[in-house]
C-alpha cells in the first residue's frame, strides 16, 4: 500500500486515511477516530472536459454522535482547491489524533 493514495478495504486512501465521497461532500478519515474531516465543494471550474475543484470549505469535526450541531466542528477554513484542501485536511487530522 502507498503511503500517499491508493485504496485499503474498498475506500479510497490518501495517506492511509479513508476518502468517502457524496456529491460534493468528501469525508477524509476513520469515522471510528475521535475526529474527522468534512471538505464541502463549494465551486467548480472547468479544465479541459473535466471539472475541477476551485474552492473547498474544511471542516474539523467530532464523530461523537453526542455532540450536535455547531459544537461538533472544532475548526473550519476555505482553500482554493482539493490538492490545497487535502493537505491542510491532513495536518489538522494529524494534530488532532495526537492529542
Amino acid at each position: 500500500m502507498s503511503t500517499k493514495a491508493g485504496k485499503k478495504d474498498g475506500f479510497l486512501t490518501y495517506k492511509n486515511k479513508p476518502l468517502v465521497r457524496c456529491g460534493d461532500v468528501i469525508y477524509y478519515g476513520n469515522m471510528t477516530d475521535k475526529y474527522v474531516i468534512k471538505m464541502e465543494i463549494k465551486s467548480k471550474k472547468k479544465h479541459l472536459d473535466l471539472d475541477v475543484a476551485d474552492k473547498v470549505k474544511i471542516q474539523l469535526m467530532f464523530t461523537d454522535p453526542f455532540i450536535r450541531g455547531r459544537k461538533q466542528i472544532v475548526k473550519t477554513s476555505e482553500k482554493p482547491g482539493l490538492y490545497l484542501a487535502l493537505d491542510i485536511a491532513d495536518a489538522w487530522l494529524e494534530r488532532a489524533l495526537a492529542n
